[in-house]
C-alpha cells in the first residue's frame, strides 16, 4: 500500500477547519446589542441591569482598561428554527489563545439570575433544545475589559497594571453577537475527529493502530458532503464508530481527570476582579454539572468560596447545592493557595485553620487534599502541618517547572522536618490547566516515573490562571478516552477517589525528605520588599495581639476580640497568596496591599495598646512587655515586669587608626574602616574573629538583574558574573553613644546605615535605609565569615533546615538563592555565627579557600532589593528600611532567640504591674509560637509550641492560672488526646521539630 499518511492528515486538518467546525452552527441571525459603560469601579448587579443603554454594533470598539460594560442582547428565534437547538454566540472580541487573560463576561437573565461565564473558549449560551419559533431572547452581559498584561511578547513593561496609570483607550472590538442553530451531530463529529487526530499524532508511524485510525478517518471524510455537512455528519460518525469502540489495553495507564479552574486570587488583575472571575467560573461549572452527569469539579481556596457567598449569593446557592450532591468538590483546606516559603509558622498553620474551618462550617466537609498546584516551592514544614490539620494527601504540579534537575517521582511519600510523611502526587501531565488533548494524555503516560509500581495519575482539567474551568469539549474527549485503544483510560472522578486508589496500589512509594525546592522563581523571595515587610510585621503583630488580649482576658477580664482577630487573620492570609506575597502581581495589587497592611497594623496596634493598658496597672514607673518566647533583661517570656536600671557596661566609640571607628562594649570589639565597612567583629569571650581575614562585612553589593524571562519571578545564576561593591562614602561619623552612621550614593539611589553595638549585646546591629531608584538591579548585603562549614541552617516554619554551602551536585548548585525566615546560622564545631533579620527572606551562601590555604571563607549575603519592570514597572521604587544583626559565637538556640528579638521588640508603657505569663516552659529548646483564647469562645487557653533545635526535648509547661484540664489538639483546636496535669503543669516529651498544640481548660 502506498504511504499517503501525510496527505490524509493534511486533508483532515483543512476539512475540519474550513468545513466541519463552521457547520456546527449552520444558520445564524444577528442579535440587537445595546450597552452601558459603567463609570469607575464595578457596580452592583441590580444597578447594571437597570442602567440605560445605547446601541452598539458589531465591529465597534469598547472597554478601556479595567472598565465594565453592561451589554444587552435581544432578538427572536426565527419560525423556521422551531424544534431545533439554539444558542447565542457572544464574542466580546476574544483572542482564543488567551483564555483568562483578557476581557470576560457573566451572562444574566432578565430577572438578574446568572447563567454562565463568557471567555475565549466558552462563547456560547444555550437558549433551548426544542425552541419555539418566535420565542423572544434577552440576555445581559456584565463584561469586564481587563487589559492583556502578559502579551505575545511577554514581560514588556506596561502601565496597564494599575487603573491609576492605564490609559482610557478602548481595547476590544465587539466581534459576534448572533443567535445560531447548534447542530449536535456535527459537534460530536468534531469531537470524534479531534480525539482520533490527537491520538494518531502520538502513535508511532509504524503502529498498526495509527493506520487503522487513519483509514477510518479517510472513510469518514469521504462520507462527508462538504456542501451538506449537517446532512452527512451522521454517516461520517458511523465510519469512525469502530475505531472509537476498540478498548484500551489491559495495562493502559489510568488518568483521573478532575474538573478544575486554577484561579489566581490576584495576579495580572486586582483582588476585586478575582471576585468576579470566581463568580463567572463557578456559574459556568454549576451549569456544566447540570448538563453533564459524569462531570466532577474541584475548587480550592476557602477565600474564593467566601467571596461568592458575600458578593454573589445567587451563585453561591448553586454552588452549595452542587457541593451537597457531591459533584462540586471543595479541596485544599487552606484559606488561599498560599506561598509556602515565606509565611511564618503560625500563618502557615492558620491557612489550614481558617480554610478547613470554612469548609466544615459551610458544607460539613473535612477536606483531606492539600491542593497547591502553582506555588513556588514547598516548605519542609508542610507534611507535619498537613497531618495536624487532619488532611491526608498533597498535590502539586509546579515542580515540573524546575529548570536544572528533573524531579524523580510523581507519586511518593513526602517526609518533612519532624519525620511526618504525607502521600503526595505530582501529575505527570505537567499542567494544572489540562485540556485532555492527545498530546497531553500521551505525555502523561510517557512521563510517569512510577511505571511498574503504579498505574494512576491525576489531571486537573480546565482553563485556569484567570479562571474559566472545564469545557464541554474536554468532557467529550474524556468520554471517548474512557476506554480507547492506544490511549490511557480517562475518567472524571473526585481527587479523593484518585488518592485512595493510588495509595492502595502504591503503599510503598519512594520517599522524598525535606523541602520541595523549585529550581525557578527564586527572586520571589525578594521582589516587592514592602509587601514582604507588611506580611512579616502583620504576623508578629497578630502574635502580640492574641498574646496580650488573652493575657488581659485571663488577668483583667479584658474582652477578647474574637471576630476582629478572625477578620484580620483572613486579611493577612489572603495576602499570602502565591502571587501577592512573592511580589509577582501588577502594581494595583501591591499598591492596595500596602494600604491594607497599614490598616491591619493600625487595628492590631489598637488591640495591643488596649490590652497592655489593662495589664500595666497604675504607678509612676515603666512596665516592659516581652512578647518573645524567651526571657530578656529580667523580663519573662510572654510576660511583663517593671523596667530595671541598666547595668551593662556602656559602649565606647573611638577613632580608628587609618580611618573609621572602633566600637567596644566589653563583649565584642568591632572595627569599621574608613569606607564604613566592618573589617573586624572580635568575640572577646572566645577569642574568635568573625570576619574573614582581608575581607569586609556589611558590604552592599549591586548586580545587574535581567533574567531570561519572568522578570519579577526569576534571578538567573549569571547575575553573579558582574558585581559592584558599594564602598564610596559620602559621610562616616559617630551616631550616638553606641553607633556610627555611614551614607553612600550610587546610581540614582542613596543608602544610610547605622552600625550599632548596644551595651551588653553580643551582637552587631545594622539598620539600613535605602532610597532606591534603580531598575533591573539586585542589591545584596554581604558578610564574609571565617567559618569552615559545608552547610548552613536556615529558619523555616517551626524549625530550620540545612542547605549546603558547596555545589558538589547539580541539586546543590541549583539552590543558589534560597529562603530563610528570621535567621541563617552557620557553625564549625564549638563556634558559630548567626545572621538575623526583621523582614528579608532571600539569601545566598558561597565558600572559598583563601590564598595559600589559610582557611575557608563562607560568605552569607542577604537579598535586600530588586527592580524588575514586569509586571510592575516601578517595583520597589522609594524608601525601604531593614534591620539585621550579626551574632558571633551563636548556637542555633541563640539564632532562634535573636531572630525573635529583632522581630518582637519590647514594649514600654507607663505603669507599675508585674504581669506573669499565662504559660512558661522549662529551657529554650521548646518555643511557644502562639498563646490565644480558643476560637470557640469557651475561654480555654490554646498554646502552640515546637521543638526548635532539632533534638529531643523534655519540658514542662506551667500554667499561670488554675488549670483544670489539658488536651493535645489538632490545628483546629479539636482535642485528640488528654495529657496529664501535674501540680498545675503539663510535662511533655517532644521529638525534633515536633509541633504540639495544647488546649488548657481554666479552673
Amino acid at each position: 500500500m502506498h504511504n499517503d499518511r501525510t496527505i490524509t492528515e493534511a486533508r483532515l486538518k483543512r476539512v475540519l477547519d474550513e468545513r466541519i467546525r463552521p457547520a456546527v452552527y449552520p444558520e445564524s441571525v444577528p442579535l440587537d446589542v445595546t450597552v452601558w459603560h459603567a463609570p469607575g469601579e464595578p457596580v452592583p448587579v441590580a444597578e447594571g441591569l437597570a442602567a440605560g443603554r445605547t446601541p452598539i454594533r458589531v465591529g465597534e470598539m469598547w472597554g478601556p482598561a479595567w472598565g465594565t460594560s453592561w451589554f444587552t442582547v435581544t432578538g427572536t428565534v426565527p419560525d423556521a428554527w422551531a424544534g431545533r437547538t439554539v444558542e447565542a454566540l457572544l464574542d466580546l472580541g476574544f483572542d482564543e489563545k488567551m483564555p483568562g487573560f483578557q476581557c470576560e463576561g457573566l451572562v444574566y437573565r432578565p430577572d438578574g439570575s446568572p447563567v454562565k461565564g463568557l471567555n475565549p473558549c466558552n462563547q456560547w449560551v444555550r437558549i433551548g433544545e426544542r425552541v419555539r419559533g418566535g420565542e423572544p431572547v434577552c440576555l445581559h452581559v456584565e463584561a469586564s475589559s481587563n487589559p492583556v498584561i502578559l502579551d505575545y511578547h511577554p514581560f514588556l513593561p506596561t502601565e496597564l497594571g494599575d487603573r491609576e496609570t492605564a490609559d482610557d483607550a478602548p481595547r476590544y472590538r465587539l466581534a459576534r453577537m448572533d443567535l445560531a442553530v447548534f447542530d449536535r451531530t456535527v459537534w460530536e463529529l468534531v469531537q470524534d475527529l479531534e480525539v482520533l487526530d490527537g491520538l494518531m499524532a502520538e502513535l508511532s508511524a509504524d503502529a498498526p493502530r495509527r493506520w487503522e485510525i487513519l483509514r477510518a478517518v479517510e472513510r469518514a471524510l469521504d462520507a462527508v458532503d462538504l456542501q451538506d455537512v449537517g446532512g452527512t455528519a451522521g454517516r461520517a460518525r458511523e465510519e469512525l464508530a469502530g475505531v472509537l469502540a476498540a478498548p484500551a489495553h489491559a495495562s493502559a495507564h489510568r488518568i483521573s481527570a478532575v474538573g478544575h479552574a486554577h484561579i489566581d486570587s490576584a495576579w495580572l488583575w486586582p483582588l476585586r476582579e478575582t471576585v468576579r472571575k470566581v463568580a463567572r467560573t463557578t456559574s459556568n461549572m454549576t451549569a456544566l454539572l447540570e448538563d453533564e452527569p459524569e462531570f466532577v469539579y474541584a475548587m480550592s481556596q476557602a477565600q474564593q468560596f467566601a467571596w461568592i457567598k458575600e458578593h454573589r449569593p445567587e451563585v453561591y446557592a448553586r454552588v452549595k447545592k452542587a457541593v451537597a450532591e457531591g459533584r462540586f468538590v471543595p479541596v485544599g483546606g487552606m484559606w488561599v493557595e498560599s506561598d509556602t516559603n515565606m509565611p511564618g509558622s503560625e500563618a502557615l498553620a492558620r491557612q489550614f485553620v481558617h480554610g478547613k474551618r470554612f469548609f466544615l462550617e459551610e458544607f460539613g466537609i473535612e477536606t483531606e487534599e492539600v491542593w497547591l498546584p502553582d506555588t513556588f516551592g514547598y516548605s519542609a514544614a508542610l507534611p507535619q502541618l498537613v497531618k495536624l490539620a487532619g488532611a491526608k494527601w498533597f498535590l502539586t504540579q509546579k515542580i515540573s517547572w524546575s529548570r536544572t534537575n528533573t524531579f524523580p517521582h510523581h507519586t511518593f511519600w513526602w517526609e518533612g522536618l519532624d519525620g511526618s510523611r504525607v502521600f503526595t502526587h505530582f501529575p505527570p501531565i505537567d499542567t494544572y490547566n489540562a485540556q485532555l488533548s492527545g498530546q497531553e494524555v500521551a505525555h502523561a503516560v510517557r512521563n510517569f516515573r512510577e511505571k511498574g509500581g503504579a498505574t494512576r495519575s491525576l489531571a486537573p482539567t480546565g482553563w485556569g490562571d484567570g479562571g474559566g474551568g472545564t469545557t464541554r469539549e474536554m468532557l467529550a474527549r474524556a468520554r471517548r478516552l474512557a476506554d480507547l485503544e492506544g490511549s490511557a483510560r480517562v475518567v472524571f472522578e473526585k481527587p479523593s477517589a484518585f488518592f485512595e486508589k493510588a495509595r492502595a496500589e502504591y503503599e510503598h512509594a519512594p520517599v522524598w525528605v525535606g523541602e520541595l525546592y523549585l529550581e525557578l522563581h527564586r527572586a520571589t523571595l525578594t521582589s516587592q520588599a514592602q509587601t514582604k515587610q507588611g506580611n512579616r510585621r502583620s504576623e508578629h503583630l497578630l502574635h502580640e495581639a492574641e498574646l496580650w488580649a488573652a493575657t488581659a482576658a485571663v488577668r483583667a477580664g479584658f474582652r477578647y476580640p474574637y471576630e476582629q482577630l478572625d477578620r484580620l487573620w483572613k486579611t493577612v492570609l489572603l495576602h499570602q497568596f502565591h502571587d501577592i506575597l512573592p511580589g509577582t502581581s501588577i502594581a494595583w495589587v501591591h499598591r492596595e496591599a500596602a494600604a491594607t497592611y497599614a490598616a491591619v497594623a493600625a487595628e492590631l496596634e489598637g488591640i495591643v495598646g488596649e490590652a497592655l493598658a489593662a495589664l500595666a496597672g497604675d504607678g509612676p514607673g515603666t512596665v516592659v512587655f516581652n512578647a518573645a518566647p524567651h526571657g530578656r533583661g529580667g523580663v519573662p517570656a510572654l510576660g511583663a515586669a517593671p523596667e530595671a536600671p541598666a547595668t551593662a557596661r556602656a559602649t565606647t566609640v573611638e577613632a580608628r587608626e587609618g580611618g573609621g571607628f572602633v566600637l567596644d562594649n566589653g563583649l565584642l570589639t568591632v572595627a569599621v574602616d574608613g569606607r564604613g565597612l566592618v573589617v573586624s567583629v572580635y568575640d572577646r569571650q572566645t577569642g574568635r574573629e568573625a570576619v574573614a581575614p582581608g575581607a569586609a562585612a556589611n558590604l552592599l553589593q549591586l548586580h545587574p538583574d535581567f533574567p531570561n524571562m519572568w522578570d519579577a519571578w526569576d534571578v538567573d545564576h549569571f547575575y553573579r558574573n558582574t558585581v559592584t561593591d558599594l564602598t564610596d562614602v559620602e559621610s562616616l561619623e559617630p551616631a550616638g553613644a553606641d553607633a556610627v552612621r555611614v551614607v553612600r550614593a550610587f546610581g540614582s539611589s542613596r543608602v544610610g546605615q547605622r552600625i550599632v553595638l548596644a551595651a551588653g549585646a553580643r551582637r552587631l546591629d545594622v539598620e539600613t535605609e535605602v532610597d532606591w531608584h534603580e531598575t533591573e538591579k539586585f542589591l545584596k548585603l554581604a558578610f564574609p565569615l571565617d567559618v569552615h562549614t559545608d552547610r548552613v541552617a536556615a529558619e523555616t516554619q517551626f524549625g530550620h533546615l540545612h542547605r549546603p554551602t558547596h555545589t558538589n551536585t547539580s541539586w546543590d548548585a541549583a539552590k543558589f538563592e534560597a529562603c530563610a525566615h528570621r535567621f541563617v546560622h552557620l557553625q564549625e564545631p564549638g563556634w558559630g555565627v548567626a545572621l538575623v533579620n526583621d523582614s528579608t527572606y532571600g539569601y545566598d551562601v558561597t565558600r572559598s579557600v583563601r590564598p595559600g590555604d589559610t582557611g575557608t571563607t563562607t560568605t552569607v549575603r542577604l537579598s535586600l532589593l530588586r527592580a524588575p519592570r514586569f509586571p510592575d514597572p516601578r517595583t520597589d521604587q522609594g524608601v525601604h528600611r531593614f534591620r539585621h544583626a550579626l551574632v558571633p559565637g551563636a548556637t542555633v538556640g541563640d539564632a532562634v532567640r535573636e531572630g525573635y528579638r529583632i522581630n518582637l521588640p519590647e514594649r514600654r508603657i507607663a505603669g507599675g504591674a508585674e504581669v506573669a505569663p499565662l504559660v512558661a516552659l522549662d529551657g529554650d529548646a521548646v518555643v511557644v509560637s502562639a498563646v490565644k483564647l480558643a476560637d470557640d469562645g469557651s475561654g480555654d487557653v490554646v498554646v502552640r509550641m515546637y521543638e526548635a533545635l532539632g533534638g529531643r526535648a523534655r519540658t514542662r509547661l506551667t500554667a499561670g492560672f488554675a488549670l483544670r484540664r489539658a488536651a493535645v489538639c489538632d490545628l483546629l483546636e479539636r482535642p485528640v488526646g488528654e495529657v496529664a496535669v501535674e501540680d498545675g503543669g503539663v510535662p511533655l516529651d517532644m521529638r525534633p521539630f515536633e509541633i504540639v498544640t495544647l488546649r488548657l481548660a481554666r479552673g
